[in-house]
């Protein structure tokens, strides 16, 4: 292993404040996904009524999903601005920033009036908030996991970056559970108070967050004078091939979720195969199995390197597609539930819970956030329109286009995870083992 790779990892053993900044990047990731994903659920189940009154269900229901693509579609951009924030004044400062304009935008949701109360600026204003949100999501990502990532030992890359990935399904849960309570509120206040509600978790994240550490690995490039006047560039040219890779990977992920998930809640729903509350209830207890999922697979990384459970879940994806809706459309309720669970706790979380270490893994330090973000935010552009483009495809084949849908963006994944170079091979494990002991060695020596 190159003295360039060993200084891109960090201490061999971590920082002792690892475990400190793993927790709080990964609070900060619970309420931002809280704060996103609260949306394509309220999108599924309430915007279409909300602001796009007086359409037929099916129209109504494009209309909730094309403005929950516009917060997707919002992500890179986000991801480049914060990105190159990262690479040149630090992580820490992009996951504060990213969490106030989180925070603010998701609230200021639950104060929007209704199309019936102004007409047409209802949906504009949503859409605005929403493009807000898309901003902050896609800053936020690269801060948290190469915060997490950079401080972590090296052995055990994936466990720590794995602690921040579960804090999406955590944040999925939260969210789910507000609705799943709220749906027995009166009128609009079933989606309103899960969003006026998340200001507090906001104001928890950001005292959790202001006392996080800079990244040992910026500090070392700051101190060097290696910090880049313009890191997206020098990425890009570079490292392009890396950043289509880490496209098609994440694609698997995301747009798969996009439509195992967000597409299939209102599927179920539209189709009256079950009531909104058994669907939240389904949603909630897949991310509640999502949680140890995420961890634990992205544990199993660290023993096998980064690549191999990327191809087998890829493979198996393009299968499931299929066998998804052929299970939910059996209307058997404990069938759904296992449906659910299995999407998300294996055809999501095992691809996200390799993502952690292993897209960080494929760019330089100085270039790293504006890398992984770049590759991991585009692909958000693909998922974000995902149940739109589902929706167009069931009106014209019934539930065979969204299979197909599923299927095809698994081989996405499984293509390019056949063309992405393993970062944590069997050698690098064996070399990380040796450094490792010597390192603690030398520890207990100097005691």
């Amino acid at each position: 292993m190159s003295e360039a790779a060993i200084k891109m990892r960090g201490p061999v053993n971590g920082t002792p404040e690892a475990r400190r900044v793993a927790v709080g990047s990964g609070v900060g990731a619970v309420i931002e996904t809280y704060d996103f994903i609260g949306f394509g659920t309220a999108a599924a189940l309430y915007f279409g009524t909300a602001f796009f009154p007086g359409s037929d269900p099916v129209t109504g229901t494009l209309l909730s999903f094309a403005t929950l693509g516009v917060g997707f579609a919002a992500r890179p951009i986000g991801g480049i601005i914060g990105g190159h924030l990262g690479d040149r004044v630090g992580r820490k400062p992009v996951l504060v920033a990213s969490l106030i304009l989180m925070g603010l935008a998701t609230f200021v949701i639950g104060l929007l009036p209704t199309y019936a109360a102004v007409g047409i600026a209802a949906p504009i204003l949503l859409v605005i908030v929403r493009i807000i949100q898309g901003l902050a999501f896609g800053a936020e990502w690269g801060g948290a996991i190469l915060m997490t990532y950079e401080h972590a030992p090296w052995r055990r890359k994936g466990r720590f970056t794995g602690i921040v990935q579960s804090g999406f399904p955590v944040g999925l849960l939260l969210a789910n559970l507000v609705f799943l309570v709220s749906v027995h509120l009166p009128g609009d206040w079933a989606w309103r108070v899960p969003f006026l509600a998340s200001i507090l978790l906001v104001i928890v994240g950001l005292i959790i967050r202001a006392k996080v550490p800079e990244s040992p690995v910026f500090e070392d490039v700051k101190a060097e004078g290696k910090i880049l006047k313009s890191p997206l560039t020098e990425v890009i040219k570079t490292d392009w091939r890396n950043i289509l890779r880490g496209i098609g990977l994440r694609v698997a992920e995301t747009a798969g979720y996009a439509v195992s998930i967000t597409y299939l809640i209102s599927y179920l729903n539209t189709n009256k195969i079950t009531e909104s509350w058994q669907t939240l209830t389904a949603l909630c207890i897949a991310a509640g199995v999502g949680i140890f999922a995420t961890w634990g697979w992205a544990a199993l990384t660290d023993r096998i390197g980064r690549r191999p459970l990327y191809l087998i879940v890829t493979a198996a994806g393009v299968f499931w597609g299929f066998l998804m809706f052929l299970g939910v459309n059996t209307a058997v309720y404990p069938l759904v539930v296992v449906v659910i669970v299995l999407s998300y706790a294996v055809f999501q979380n095992a691809l996200a819970g390799a993502q952690g270490a292993w897209f960080p893994e494929l760019f330089t330090a100085n270039t790293r956030t504006s890398g992984a973000s770049l590759a991991y935010q585009i692909s958000a552009m693909v998922s974000g329109f995902t149940p739109f483009i589902t929706t167009l495809l069931f009106t014209s084949f019934g539930w065979v286009g969204p299979a197909a849908l599923f299927a095809l963006y698994a081989l996405i994944g499984f293509i390019s995870a056949v063309l992405t170079p393993e970062t944590w091979t069997r050698a690098q494990r064996e070399f990380a083992l040796r450094a490792s002991s010597a390192d603690d060695s030398q520890l207990q020596t100097s005691r």
